[in-house]
């Protein structure tokens, strides 16, 4: 009973070490920069009047503006491309803690950004890069160091520490803690205490199993990553991944907004082992589809009846707990699950490009969409909600308690129907490390 409590306890300890200087860092410094717009796009403008004598026009401040808020998605891009090699040559753990290096440049910018924009501009780029690395690491990471029994809920932590991020973000950028005019330097700069904490404690655990085992053949060292594979379930759901609801200038609903996602990735995180991938998935997107439809239609009547636009905020709140329960953890754990050892970090540095370029281009084109479509401005949104249900419920192989051979034997019969595919060879080494 010590031995399994002792076991559970490195498990949840390298949850918390990975989440706090991962998946945390995406969601923290996604929220604070909504809090010091304004603060920000007035020092801009002081620091162009201070340089040239006059004020920097309207439009080009917003310009500015624009690209420190673009310059964080494009970040995340190249972290994204960098996560896959560094995974590899590294491991899984070092990359995580060799990641914080752009997390202290981005502080040390922040914390001497007075006097010059640029210097946001650069440390909103570099928090980018550590957010696209973290994102990608963390999740597999977890996946490959917990046992197939606990995978899925291990792997959702990453959702819930992104909500987690996105939370404290808000609270901390209130104007009465670090939102004001004067410390919103700080703010920014406050990216540096998680990144402390996990080089404080992410070296005392061990590195991924299979990545020991598989990648650097050493059955010793995977041997010491035990207590990660073969720990109970936790009693404490963790988590990371999800996605920020922007609702700018109105702090306090923005708290609500990422409250409403943190209980829903905690939730998700109590069913993922339950219900499985494929249910909370399909009916994530279902929901989602359901509640964006009512929410046009409340936009449509909200002219005509007075009750609309409660209408409209509840749907908003339940899009937000069917994305958390549903896509924003299960997305993440599937590339872990899908592809082996040797493709893994291959296919989440395509997962992770293709989401920062999504919302590198959907912060773009969004003013325009919403200009041109007024009221109906969900509706390209609910097609790709349509669309993703059908797909993974039609395509998408259940992996709930399967190891990675099976699941890999899956989908070899769902792409090859009456054909069986078995490993070469199935030694020790082979079935032990499918176990993990």
């Amino acid at each position: 009973l010590i031995h399994a409590v002792a076991q559970g306890r490195v498990l949840l300890l390298t949850i918390c070490a990975a989440g706090i200087g991962g998946t945390f860092q995406f969601g923290y410094n996604l929220s604070i920069i909504n809090a010091p717009t304004l603060h920000i796009q007035e020092f801009t403008n002081e620091t162009w009047q201070t340089r040239t004598g006059q004020p920097l026009p309207d439009h080009l401040v917003l310009l500015v503006w624009s690209l420190i808020v673009s310059l964080y998605p494009l970040g995340g891009l190249l972290g994204a491309l960098l996560a896959g090699p560094l995974a590899v040559t590294l491991g899984r753990k070092k990359s995580l803690l060799v990641n914080n290096v752009f997390v202290l440049a981005a502080a040390a910018l922040f914390g001497f950004s007075p006097g010059s924009f640029e210097m946001i501009m650069l440390g909103r780029l570099l928090v980018g890069i550590s957010a696209g690395v973290g994102m990608n690491v963390q999740p597999m990471y977890l996946g490959e160091s917990a046992p197939k029994e606990l995978r899925g809920a291990v792997a959702m932590t990453s959702a819930i520490f992104t909500a987690v991020g996105l939370v404290m973000g808000q609270v901390v950028g209130l104007r009465e803690l670090l939102g004001g005019p004067q410390a919103w330097p700080l703010l920014l700069a406050s990216c540096l205490v998680p990144g402390a904490l996990q080089l404080a404690s992410l070296p005392l655990l061990p590195e991924s199993p299979r990545y020991l085992l598989i990648d650097c053949g050493d059955p010793a060292a995977c041997r010491a990553g035990e207590p990660l594979a073969w720990a109970p379930r936790p009693r404490f759901p963790w988590g990371t991944s999800g996605q920020s609801a922007q609702v700018a200038k109105i702090q306090y609903a923005a708290i609500g907004t990422g409250g409403c996602e943190l209980l829903a990735t905690l939730l998700s995180c109590l069913a993922i082992e339950r219900a499985g991938r494929r249910v909370l998935l399909t009916g994530g997107y279902g929901l989602m589809t359901c509640w964006g439809s009512v929410f046009t239609v409340a936009l449509c009547l909200q002219g005509s009846f007075s009750w609309t636009p409660y209408l409209a905020m509840a749907c908003i709140f339940a899009f937000i707990l069917s994305f958390g329960i549903g896509p924003a953890g299960v997305t993440g754990i599937l590339a872990t699950e899908l592809f082996d050892q040797m493709a893994r970090p291959a296919a989440y540095m395509v997962c992770g490009a293709l989401m920062w370029t999504m919302l590198f281009l959907v912060g773009l084109v969004f003013p325009f969409l919403v200009e041109g479509l007024s009221h109906f401005i969900y509706v390209p949104f609910l097609c790709v909600c349509v669309c993703a249900a059908v797909y993974s419920g039609i395509f998408l192989p259940e992996t709930r308690g399967k190891s990675f051979v099976e699941i890999s034997e899956e989908l070899h019969r769902l792409n090859f129907p009456g054909r069986s595919r078995g490993p070469a060879w199935a030694g020790p080494e082979v079935v032990r490390s499918t176990e993990l």
